[in-house]
Order: structure tokens, then sequence, then C-alpha cells
């Protein structure tokens, strides 16, 4: 083993240490279908559940909890229903699911907001993210995973292009985490845009105790809160606050072999929290920047992140440890 290599292995294998450590033993993973969506436990607990219904525009888990059983993330809306209580709700973005993909601009067509609230898009040419098969469900002692393949269809029907989600659950005593990759295949006869646009792309609600403030947004460059951490590239942000009694976290890491990494971040103090790579020119304010990307025929994009939800603030839970040893889970 050549000397230039022990450093690399070391780091490697103190940050393995360090991941385990930090998670502690791995409970149980199971899932439970009913119809059109699945419900995912821990161990004895239920995590989230997998929505993917025909009369909503794209799938979604809702809601996320945390190994305490804490919810973390908004419960609404309910199907395509939003509570009376908060229809006024200057920043309500029902379209914003608990846990989604989307983005704003895919070949011209918003895939980000939902022909059900056009009230909150100032577009009309709507997408929809339609299952093709749920291609599998598995359990196990230490993990399970979802694999569900979808077309992307236009407001007149027409198939657009394929996605691939993946989703694998993990969680211990103190943790869960969601390993999630989304593949976009131009598989239906032509080149797939993804334009430039801030609306976008791999996107978390956060419930409202967890918006900064009260709660802390902070990313792994130490930025904190919404003016810092806003439109900026960063390996990760993380939201932590009290939560009905506990202090709790949720993360999400870009992996080192997503695209565009380290992604922007459109991550909002009022709970939005996601990493979209696409919104160059809207984030660096700079009309002569074109983040767009064009996905040749017959090949894939392909994005891939983890999603943390922690007890405790973000240095009592490690995540910067807890990132490095992800980062080299990805290499």
């Amino acid at each position: 083993m050549g000397y230039r290599m022990r450093p690399f292995i070391l780091a490697f294998v103190a940050g393995f240490w360090f991941h385990s450590l930090l998670l502690g033993a791995p409970q149980a993973v199971a899932f439970k279908r009913s119809g059109t969506h699945i419900d995912v436990f821990v161990g004895d607990r239920l995590f989230t559940t997998y929505y993917f219904p025909p009369s909503v525009a794209k799938p979604y888990l809702q809601p996320l909890r945390s190994a305490q059983g804490t919810i973390v993330t908004r419960y609404f809306p309910i199907g395509n229903t939003v509570p009376a209580a908060h229809l006024h709700d200057r920043n309500l973005e029902p379209h914003q699911r608990d846990l989604f993909f989307g983005h704003g601009d895919i070949d011209g067509i918003d895939f980000w907001g939902e022909a059900a609230f056009p009230k909150w898009s100032d577009d009309t040419a709507f997408g929809r993210t339609v299952l093709r098969k749920l291609e599998e469900m598995e359990g196990g002692p230490q993990s399970g995973i979802l694999r569900a393949n979808f077309d992307l269809t236009g407001p007149r029907g027409r198939v657009i292009a394929e996605e691939m989600q993946t989703y694998t659950f993990r969680g211990d005593t103190r943790t869960r985490t969601i390993d999630c990759e989304f593949v976009i295949r131009a598989s239906r006869g032509s080149d797939v845009t993804m334009g430039d646009t801030k609306e976008g792309t791999f996107g978390v609600r956060l419930v409202a105790a967890l918006n900064s403030p009260p709660a802390r947004m902070v990313n792994s460059n130490g930025a904190v809160g919404d003016k810092e951490v806003w439109g900026k590239r960063a390996d990760w942000v993380d939201y932590d606050g009290v939560v009905n009694g506990e202090e709790v976290g949720i993360a999400i890491f870009d992996s080192p072999m997503s695209f565009r990494h380290p992604t922007y971040w459109h991550a909002r103090g009022y709970g939005l929290f996601a990493a979209n790579p696409f919104g160059i020119r809207e984030f660096t304010d700079d009309p002569k920047q074109d983040g767009s990307w064009t996905i040749p025929q017959h090949q894939s994009l392909i994005f891939r992140y983890r999603v943390l939800i922690h007890h405790g603030n973000y240095i009592q839970a490690g995540v910067a440890k807890a990132y490095q040893a992800y980062a080299a889970e990805q290499q």
C-alpha cells in the first residue's frame, strides 16, 4: 500500500467509525402498502408514508418523523386539500409537499407547481409525475428500499421523459435517514432540457416550528440564516430547533456524485428546504448566467441526496462528521 493512500483510508475508517457510533444499532425497516400509499416503519414506529395517487401531480413522502416520533415536516396538503386554518398563510405554497422531487421548467413545463393550486404559480403549463410501476419494495433488518418508475407527462398527455425514484430508509434510537436517488432519462424520442429557475428541485417543507427564526438554518460553510444560505452552494444545510418539546434537526446532504455538486440551495426561512442545481441566474443575480442543462436522447441525469433527521442541534448531532462519512460512502 502506498504511503499516499494511508491518510485517505484512515480518514474513511475514522468517518465510518464515527458514523456507526453516532447512529448506534440499526433498526429493522418494514413497509405496508394500501392502494396508492405505502407506510414506512422503522422498528415499531411509523416513520413516514409514500403517496402516489393519480389525483395528485407528483409523489411525495408525508410527514417525516424523528426517532422519538416528533413530526418535523408540515402535515398538509392532504391530497389536494389545504385545511381552512392555513389558507391565509402568505407563505402557504401548497405545491411544496413534505418531501418531493420536481422542477419548475422541464422542456418548458412546470413540474414544481401543480395545476390544483394555480394561485401559487405563474405558470399555466403544469406537468404530472405519473406512476408506471412500483419496481421494488423490500424491508430488512438494517434498511429498506422503495423504487418506483414514473412518466413525466405534459398537460396534453405527452410523455416527456422517464423518472426513477429510489429511497433507502434507515434508523436507530436517535436518527432517521433517507438516501434519495432521482434519475431523469430522456427515453421518449428527444432531448430533455432542465431550465434555469429557482423553482426546484429536491424539496422538503418543514413544520412551522423549524422556520428560521425561531429555529436555526446553517450550511456547511458556517453561514446562518436565510440571507446567507439562500442561493449559495454548500455540501449540506441543516435546520434545528424545538418541536413539541424535542430539540431536533433535519439536514439534507448533497452527494459528491450528484449533478453539479456542491448544489445551490433554494432554502427559505419560512420552511422551504430545497436543493436546486439549476437556478444559477436567479441565485447569482447575474443575467449572463445560464444554469439550464440538456439531457441528450437516451441519456440520464442523476441526483443523490441524504436526509438526516437527528436529535439535538447540528453540533450535538455531529452533522459535519456525518456528512464526511456519507461523502466517503459515495466515492
